[in-house]
């Protein structure tokens, strides 16, 4: 009873997204690099939620469907105090390339001078990319396995080389926009960025082996009434500080 078109393009659809972020991969040895990749990565990581839409919606499963909506909720919300977040690198910086975010943190490390905001990040990472315990999508003790619960073999592989290509490249940003992507303490190695990305890989992981599962309503709280607010206050206080400094 499934709507055959949107079932099989939705794991599809959310791999080539999740692949496409790649292109934003900062190598010491690329040819080109893009000029606007901030606002690259916000415009394709704004539609991943289509993919869990599809999947949900075509399945035609009040499991899935009810996944695929929690889902939605959960991405469109925590994508707005990701935004925010993005917005303090650029403050500083002054520039939208994720290049040049990792270059100008040759002598010290954004997180250093935001902690609270690099870890405002990472959890804001977690919740985007549907981990644990953010894992409402696919809630197995409510959901037996929510949006993807109709997809076997390829489609279910599909969806989870997704998933995880996304978690790999949430630890290449958050790497390069808070750990100075390839740059350690004035030295340049592409394997210590390599290793700065396996740390946040393994983060997610010891996360999910660490903490249950959250209330949703809890989870919803924590965005809106928790890091808007926390994201907000932030960004005017850096404002004012630049505005009073020139």
């Amino acid at each position: 009873m499934a709507n055959y078109s949107p079932y099989f393009i939705a794991p599809i659809f959310s791999l080539i997204l999740a692949l496409l972020l790649w292109q934003l991969y900062p190598s010491l040895y690329s040819t080109s690099y893009f000029k606007w990749g901030i606002l690259f990565f916000l415009c394709v990581s704004g539609l991943n939620v289509y993919g869990t839409l599809l999947a949900g919606w075509s399945s035609n499963s009040k499991y899935a469907l009810l996944g695929s909506l929690r889902a939605i909720a959960q991405t469109i919300s925590y994508e707005v105090s990701m935004a925010l977040v993005l917005l303090f690198p650029l403050f500083l910086v002054g520039s939208f390339s994720f290049f040049e975010v990792g270059e100008s943190q040759e002598s010290i490390w954004l997180s250093f001078l935001m902690l609270p905001v690099s870890f405002i990040w990472f959890v804001t990472c977690v919740a985007e990319t549907n981990r644990a315990p953010f894992d409402f999508a696919e809630g197995e003790s409510e959901l037996v396995s929510g949006f993807n619960i109709e997809y076997g073999s390829a489609g279910f592989a599909l969806i989870f080389l997704a998933e995880y290509a996304n978690i790999l490249v949430m630890s290449l940003f958050s790497s390069i926009l808070f750990f100075g992507g390839s740059y350690m303490f004035f030295f340049e190695s592409d394997i210590m960025f390599m290793l700065k990305i396996l740390f946040f890989a393994f983060l997610f992981i010891w996360v999910r082996g660490s903490y249950p599962r959250f209330r949703y309503d809890l989870l919803m709280t924590l965005t809106w009434k928790g890091f808007l607010p926390a994201a907000l206050s932030f960004l005017l206080l850096i404002f004012s500080l630049i505005y009073f400094m020139y």
